[in-house]
Formats: C-alpha cells, structure tokens, sequence
C-alpha cells in the first residue's frame, strides 16, 4: 500500500522546505510537539525536497507517478552535475572534502519551484482506484463478444459446405411479380380491392361447397353425373355462353344433390334447370325456357323446368354467389403470366377434372391451383410453380401433388372414353389443339398408383 513522500532525512521535523532555504520553528515550540495536521491543506507535495502542487486530487497512482518523476528528474540532475567537469572551460576539481564544503546546494534547483505534469495523453485521471477495474472488465467483455460474433462454429460450417456442394447457394431466388401492375388504370380491373376481394373468396369458399353426397343418392352413381356434366358442357357450348355460368351451373347440381334425394328421372331436368338459372345470373341474354325444352328433346316441359328451378332455389336458399373454381381460376392464369396455349390447358384441365366425381373432395381454389400447376407440367414450364404463384395461390408445391396427379391421369384416359364431349371441343385449333399433347409424365406415376389405393 503506498504511503505519502516522506521528508528527507536533511529537513528536521517541525521545518518546511521552499525554494531550498530552511524555515526556523515559529514561537520556539519543542521539537516533537511543532507538529502541523494540515500542513499539506493547500494540496502541497514535497518530493525530494521539491514542493509540487498538482492540478487535480491526489491519489495514490498519482502520488507515485509523481513521486517516480520527481526521483527520474533528480537522477538526471545528477547525472549532469557529473558531467560538468568533462566539459570545455570548466573549473578544475578540487579535493573530495574542500569540493563538498564548497559546492553549492542545488543553486538552480533552489531558484526554480518546479511543477510536474504528466502528459495528458499517457495519463488517464481517474478519481479512485476501482473505477479502473470496470473499464478494464467491460473492454474484455466487449472484445470477448466481438470474438465470439466473428467466431464460426462446426454446425454452421458444416451446413455451409452441404449447401454448396448441393449447388442450393447459387440458386437464385423467384421475384415476386406484380401481377396487377399492368391494370393500375383500368377501373373495372379494382385494382385496389383484389386482393381484399380474394381473400374474402378464399375465407367463405367453405362454407357453400358440396360435400361427398354420392352414397345418400340411391338411384344416381358418378357415372351419371360425369354423363349429364358432358351434356351439359355441349349444351353450354350451342348456346355460347360465358365459363362463369358453366361452373356455377356444376356448383348448383352438386350443392343441390347433397342436401335433396334425388331419382334417377330428374337429374338431367335438375341440370336443365341449375342451367337456366345461372345464365340468367351470370348472361346479359340468357337462353329461353323453350330452348332448354328442344335441346332435351321435350323429355320436360315448360312447367316442368320452372317447377324444378322454383325447388333448387328453395333449397339452396337463393344463395347463388359463390365462389366458385372459375373464380380462382381468373386470378391464378394471371398470376402465372400466361401465353394462350397454357390457359386453354387449363380450362382444358379443369373441365375434365369438373366432370369428374373425385375432384369434388378438393375446395375450389385448391382445384384451381392444381389445375394451374398441373398445366405447367405438361407444357415444360420452368419452373412448374413460382413465388409469385406461392404468393397468389396460397399453396405450395407439395400440397398440389396429389389433385394435380389426378387431373393428369383424367387426361391421359380423355381420349379413349366414352364421354368425349371436353375432348373434342379442345382438340379444336381455336383452342390450341391442348387436348392432343402428350400429359405430363412426371405427375402420371403417381396419379395411377393413387387411384389404385383409392
């Protein structure tokens, strides 16, 4: 523990020592009772026989930093007092006792009342010991933390090294395209409500789909209803009417088949009449009840027909705006930038699968999606299923698999059946002739084995 500067042993208790000179005891007081408590009040130092008053408080670093530069200044003092007698025109050296009687005490010391000062930038003030401790703790900290950020540990380079040897760091990752960038100024596009608009699509698309109704039919199976559906899309086609009415009519058979027992005399008029009545939703000028009379063969009549539509809406409670797979349809063709060749192979795809009884377990946007993702596999598109697909679609790849490998198999089967109604109508050239390209080979495999479990 260090201690103050003790005098030397030259200056005599009671006495101080200023500029070299002796100060005399005041009032003759006895030599051990002179002794002055706060002789250092004014911050006085005496460092061999040197008074310094330092600028700040004194600590004990301080005082021996003080202490170590006032001995380095007296040993270079002596130094060149040792020195003198080398240099030119100097006295000559007397003898040992006569030169120490002599000589001087100090002249130029004496004179001078010297003031140390550390360099400020060696010297760090600190107000007492412990505040050293805490730096030096939080700078090791810090470097501590600092090596540990740059640090890399095994897991890490390991997962580093697969993902480059797998190829996965130079994948380039999808941009999201905006989709809707090209209709910012057509009005009736809306472009500002789209999306509200198909999320609420997607939140109520539930709650007015068809569940699996087949086995309370007793006298109606899947193959009638595949064969009225392949009717109906011809009668569709004579009357040229829009695709919204097409898949709503589908959607009113089956919401009205699972809710009503049906015989097998009256299916063909529930379809006459969910057809009707979607075109008079969906058509500015919707076919006649007559029309659907002669293009049945006047199997019905006219009261018949509206008998049956009265009944329909009745049932399903005259809730006709659903959303249906057409509905999704729209926005999904966009989302995947389209050439005409892969929207006709979606429709073409979309309507088989809609003539199909199986399709019916899928909710419409996830048959939709499917049939998207299931047209670009069969044209070669890369990639099969983009980002901006993800984005609009909400689905990924691997949630699809399984409706799309079932689209591709009612594909490869289209041209060997019996109902070649879907067929023949995008075989035609105005539509592409999509019908006629070979089905995607990676979904087949596993469309059949698929239906084989089933």
């Amino acid at each position: 523990m260090a201690s103050r500067p003790v005098v030397p042993p030259q200056a005599t208790r009671g006495e101080g020592v200023i500029g070299g000179a002796k100060q005399q005891k005041k009032n003759g007081a006895a030599e051990g009772r002179n002794r002055k408590a706060l002789g250092d009040i004014g911050n006085l130092v005496t460092v061999k026989g040197i008074e310094v008053k330092p600028n700040r408080p004194i600590t004990r670093s301080f005082c021996a930093q003080l202490l170590a530069n006032a001995q380095a200044d007296a040993v270079a003092e002596n130094n060149k007092k040792k020195a003198c007698p080398n240099v030119v025109g100097a006295p000559p050296v007397q003898d040992g006792a006569a030169a120490v009687a002599k000589r001087p005490v100090a002249p130029k010391a004496a004179e001078k009342k010297v003031t140390v000062k550390p360099k400020p930038e060696e010297v760090i003030e600190i107000s007492s010991d412990k505040e050293v401790k805490p730096e030096k703790c939080v700078n090791k900290k810090k470097e501590e933390g600092n090596s540990k950020k740059k640090s890399h540990t095994l897991t890490s380079v390991l997962t580093a090294r697969s993902k480059a040897a797998c190829g996965l760091t130079k994948k380039a990752k999808d941009q999201i395209i905006d989709i809707d960038a090209a209709d910012a100024d057509n009005e009736l596009a809306a472009v500002e409500y789209i999306e509200d608009i198909y999320k609420f699509y997607k939140l109520v698309e539930n709650e007015n789909r068809p569940h699996d109704y087949m086995d309370s039919q007793p006298e109606i199976n899947e193959r009638m209803r595949a064969i009225l559906v392949d009717w109906l899309v011809d009668v569709h086609s004579k009357f040229d009417l829009s695709l919204e009415a097409l898949y709503l009519t589908i959607n009113i058979i089956d919401r009205f088949l699972a809710i009503k027992t049906l015989p097998r005399r009256e299916l063909q008029l529930v379809g006459i009449s969910a057809m009707l009545m979607a075109s008079k939703y969906e058509e500015i000028w919707p076919p006649e009840v007559n029309d659907f009379v002669c293009l049945s063969d006047r199997a019905y009549t006219h009261e018949q027909i509206l008998v049956m539509e009265k009944i329909i809406l009745g049932n399903l409670e005259w809730t006709l705006t659903v959303p249906t797979p057409y509905v999704f349809l729209v926005r999904f063709i966009k989302a995947s930038i389209p050439d005409q060749e892969l929207e006709n192979m979606v429709h073409f795809l979309s309507e088989l699968g809609m003539m199909q009884y199986a399709t019916i377990m899928y909710c419409p946007s996830m048959f939709a999606a499917s049939a998207v993702f299931a047209a670009r596999c069969t044209l070669n598109k890369n990639p099969a299923w983009s980002d901006t697909l993800k984005l609009h679609t909400g689905y990924s790849e691997e949630q699809l698999m399984d409706c799309a490998r079932l689209l591709v198999g009612f594909h490869s089967m289209a041209g060997n059946g019996k109902l070649q109604v879907v067929y023949r109508k995008y075989s035609d050239p105005k539509r592409g002739a999509v019908a006629l390209l070979p089905p995607a080979r990676n979904l087949l495999p596993g469309c059949a084995a698929n239906r084989q479990g089933n």
